[in-house]
């Protein structure tokens, strides 16, 4: 696909066709989940209640992931990432997100936003669009569903996960923090520290800075990671903390994305 992005021609810029990926696997997205209800007003978690009854915020997280066995979803397979080639500077990414009109985790985050605050909006479609909102605020956040269309965001990437044969994408998805051996309420526990100022800070910030920052953390994994490259300790190491921040403002942004709808 080629288009026109300040009047120069990029072939492939964004390019939506679906690839396998579970974004942060069931762990991820139940951490994110878990941290996103630590920061829920009481009125917000009264709205999801009305709308999910018992089902918190972190079970609810997976079920996006859960239907894509049932072929009548496969429509939804392109909502869960978006793709750009590497080298693009902050500005161009952000005048292209003003004008995206194509299926993507960002265009879906607002509109699925925009749906969430009708009032009259069928109860039905309230509990799929919420259960989606909140798996896609977490696959934004997992640095390769910003990934690169040539290689389906880290897919075709094989390497070496200790003595396991797995793409990237893999490694990320669940890898690194399968290898942290806590439960999701363990994980969200040890990293959920931040200070009031921080989460004003983070609480400002737009999808559209949710996608340059993922898009960022995937330049960085990119640059350092080739095909058969064998990953162990020291690249969890490397990458805890960016992960670890990865999931913290995951949680936070979900959190007052859900308290801005329901407010």
């Amino acid at each position: 696909m080629i288009r026109k992005f300040n009047n120069t021609l990029l072939v492939g810029l964004f390019l939506c066709l679906p690839f396998c990926g579970m974004a942060w696997g069931m762990l991820g997205h139940r951490i994110v989940g878990q941290i996103a209800d630590s920061y829920l007003t009481k009125k917000t978690k009264k709205e999801i209640f009305n709308i999910l009854g018992n089902e918190s915020i972190a079970m609810a997280s997976n079920w996006p992931d859960f239907i894509k066995s049932d072929p009548a979803y496969a429509y939804l397979n392109n909502w869960h990432y978006i793709n750009f080639k590497g080298g693009f500077s902050e500005a161009e990414i952000k005048d292209y997100l003003a004008t995206d009109s194509l299926t993507d985790v960002y265009t879906k985050i607002n509109w699925l936003s925009g749906q969430l605050k009708n009032k009259e909006l069928e109860q039905d479609k309230k509990g799929f669009y919420l259960r989606l909102l909140i798996h896609l605020v977490g696959d934004i956040h997992q640095p390769l569903h910003v990934g690169r269309y040539e290689d389906l965001g880290g897919n075709k990437i094989r390497v070496t996960w200790f003595k396991d044969s797995v793409n990237l994408h893999q490694v990320w998805d669940s890898k690194l923090i399968e290898y942290q051996q806590l439960s999701y309420t363990e994980y969200a526990s040890a990293i959920n520290y931040t200070t009031k100022s921080q989460r004003k800070a983070w609480e400002a910030e737009p999808v559209s800075e949710w996608v340059w920052q993922s898009y960022q953390v995937a330049g960085k994994i990119y640059g350092e990671v080739k095909s058969g490259d064998k990953l162990g300790y020291d690249y969890d190491f490397k990458y805890n903390a960016i992960l670890n921040q990865q999931l913290l403002k995951g949680g936070v942004h979900l959190a007052w994305l859900l308290n801005d709808i329901f407010r």
